[in-house]
Formats: C-alpha cells, structure tokens, sequence
C-alpha cells in the first residue's frame, strides 16, 4: 500500500469513525415524540429516522460494527505508517497518536455535537444509517441471535424497558423543572395519569353525609330540604336510606307541584348502582352513557356506602370545583409552625402525601383519616384521644356521630419519634 493511499484511507476511517458515533449518540438522545410528530406532518425523513429509531438494536450493533471496523483497521494503518517511517519505536508512538486522534475526533467531537441537536443530527444522519444496516445485516442477524441467547441464560425482563406510571410522572415533573410546562399543566396531566387508579370510595360522600329524602315525605319537607342543601338532585329512598329507590331533581319536582295529577313515582329518575370499588375512569362513562350526574355506591352487603357526582370526578382531575351554594372549607389549615387543623373527611393519600409520609402501607388502610384514626385508636373516637405516627401526634378536636370530624396535628422531630406501622 502506497502512502498516499494509506493516508487517504486513514482520514476516510476517521470521518467513518466520527460519524458512527454522531448518529449512536444522536438516536440515544433524540425526542421520539418530536420526531413522530415531525413524521405524521409528512416528513419523510422523519419517517425513516422514527423506523431505525423503533428497530434501535439492529441500528446501534451496525453502528458499534462501523465504529470498530473503522478504529481498528485506522490503528493498524496509523502502526504501519509509523513502523515504516521510525522503526520499532513507532509501534509506540502510534499507540499513543492512535488513541489521541480517536478519543479526539472519533469520540468527544461527534457526540459533544450531536448531543446539543440530537433529532437535526438524526435527521442527517438516518439515510446513511440505513445504508450501513443492509451492508452489516450478517454481521446484525448473528448480534440479534446472540442476544437471544443472552437473554434465555440471563432471563432479562424483556418488559423492564417499558416506561412507568412513576416514570411518567416524573417525566412530567422535569418537564415542568425546564419550563416547557407550568405548575397547572402539571397538575393536570398528573391527574390525568392517576386517573383510572382512583376508586368510587375514594371520592364518594358516605352514607352519614348523604341528603336524602323519604318517599313518603310531605312536599314541604322536600322543599326544606332542597331548599337548606342547596342540591339540584337528592336520592329517594324508601323506609331506609339502604332502599334508594332513584334520583329526584329539582326541575322535576316543581314540575310535580305544578301538575297535582302526576305520581310522584313518575318525576323520579331511576338511580345508577356500583362497587365501592369501580375505577372512577369507568364511573364516568358509566354515567354518561346513562346520562346521569349521580351514581349510588353500595358496599359488599348491598347497602348503600355512599354517593358520587360527576363534579365528584370531575374534581379529581380539576381541582376543586365551587359554586354559589358551596361552603369553601379548607382541609389543611396551619395553626403555628408545626400544629394543623385537619378536616377529617381528607383522602388518606392526600393526608400522608401533605406531610410526606410513607405510603408503604397505604393500600391498607381506610382510604379517610376519620376511618385511618378509627384504625389507629382501635375504638370509636372522642374528643382528645391522642396517638402517635411516624413523626406526627395527632389528637382528636371534633367528633360528630360516632366519627371524628377535625384533628390537630402536630409535627415533632422525626428522630424522637418511634413509627407506629
């Protein structure tokens, strides 16, 4: 081989070198989705850049193949070169220039650039890409049935790469961290995520909270009570609130005052039954589809639990939702530094997530904190039982009914406190 020759080639490998590792790094951190996206607006290669993407092994065994055919036979020409021209010694010496010129222009250049415009650089790059891919395919088929086999002997979770629920959301939370979302937009697309896990009890207002009206009331009585709630819809029950025999409207009931002919059963919509257990994801279709905006909750012995509105979970995914009749009370008020009024009627998770709480055992306990301090006294509450949990002591303020209806918290060193679990 003639010098020239010998040095052309050496600069062809190194430019072979540095692109190989331009396209690894640039299809490892491109966007997919912005490519998608790119590709669904018709670029076409957006569209190839998205399919090499999607077959990520076969493209990243081409590239490691490309890159080490390329630093391997430019080393041995850069040897040869040096030998000649030096003797012995310029084996040394062109380990060293060999590993320099690499680590320089092969190495830290390309992927120092394609990192600052991975999808431009991916762009780029991906019709060459797919050239290499058909030159190398027996060098790919034999890399794919190697990783078959490692896979069998080590077992690997092929799943393990699929993105969490957890992964999302913190996903979304960096989003949020480089501005590309604001704290609102965060909020709801993590609502959204958390969606389907949430359950009708933990949303419903239970069964001690619900107003309802007898079938056998006076249409005075129903007045008052429309009246003092301040409700639109109210359960109709028969003999016991157990018995919801459907939903009486407003609109219906006057209706019924105006016309003294009609039944009083005929101006009653007919109720929407479920699990306490339903997704509320499925709740909400459920009532749409029956085009009702109340779903009765009866427990595993067929007794009624609670009720759900559709604002119920609509509020789930929105926040709070208040109008003219409702009361605007807050469930977490500060006191001092470390003491907080809570109002019991509080999700559990809402509870433990506001004082940053272990939620290792949350599952199984009572999806309130009136039933969570029921759990923790072991007895029905009174007025000033106290107890324990991790880093808080919480004491009973209001009771009502045989239930707890605020609690005072007060936030002690997590190191002189013993976790009640």
């Amino acid at each position: 081989m003639s010098t020239m020759i010998a040095y052309i080639a050496l600069v062809i490998l190194l430019v072979l070198s540095f692109y190989f590792s331009l396209t690894e790094t640039a299809f490892t951190a491109l966007n997919r989705i912005r490519i998608k996206n790119m590709a669904e607006k018709g670029s076409k290669k957006a569209q190839l850049t998205l399919a090499l993407y999607d077959d990520f092994d076969r493209l990243l065994s081409t590239l490691l193949v490309g890159t080490n055919i390329s630093n391997i036979t430019s080393a041995a020409i850069c040897t040869m070169l040096f030998v000649n021209a030096l003797g012995y010694i310029g084996a040394t010496l062109s380990a060293a220039v060999t590993t320099v010129v690499v680590l320089i222009f092969a190495e830290v250049t390309p992927k120092n650039i394609a990192k600052e415009s991975p999808e431009k650089i991916a762009l780029f790059c991906a019709p060459i890409a797919r050239f290499f891919m058909v030159l190398f395919t027996p060098f790919n088929a034999f890399f794919a049935l190697w990783k078959r086999g490692l896979v069998k002997v080590f077992k690997t979770n092929a799943s393990s790469s699929a993105m969490t629920e957890d992964e999302l959301i913190s996903f979304v939370e960096e989003a949020r961290h480089s501005g590309v979302i604001d704290e609102g937009d965060k909020e709801l697309i993590k609502n959204v995520i958390e969606f389907y896990d949430q359950k009708a009890e933990n949303v419903l207002t239970p069964r001690v909270d619900i107003v309802a009206i007898s079938k056998d009331a006076t249409l005075e009585e129903i007045s008052t009570v429309f009246f003092e709630s301040g409700f639109s819809r109210i359960p109709v029950y028969e003999k016991t609130i157990d018995n919801i025999i459907g939903i009486l409207h407003t609109k219906d009931f006057l209706r019924y005052i105006v016309k003294k002919d009609m039944l009083f059963e005929n101006v009653i919509s007919p109720a929407v039954f479920v699990p306490s257990r339903v997704d509320i994801g499925d709740l909400f279709n459920l009532l749409q589809k029956e085009k009702s905006h109340m779903a009765i909750v009866v427990d595993e012995h067929g007794g009624t639990d609670g009720i759900v509105t559709m604002e119920d979970i609509l509020e789930e995914l929105m926040g709070e939702i208040w109008d003219e009749s409702d009361k605007v009370i807050e469930s977490f008020v500060p006191l001092d530094e470390n003491k907080y009024s809570i109002t019991c009627s509080v999700d559990t998770h809402d509870f433990f997530e506001y004082f940053n709480l272990p939620e290792d055992d949350i599952e199984k306990m009572p999806t309130s904190i009136n039933g969570w301090i029921v759990h923790m006294l072991g007895k029905i509450p009174e007025k000033g039982d106290t107890f324990r949990y991790a880093n808080l002591i919480v004491t009973v303020s209001k009771t009502e009914r045989k239930r707890t209806l605020e609690c005072i918290v007060t936030v002690e060193n997590p190191a002189n406190i013993e976790t009640t679990s």
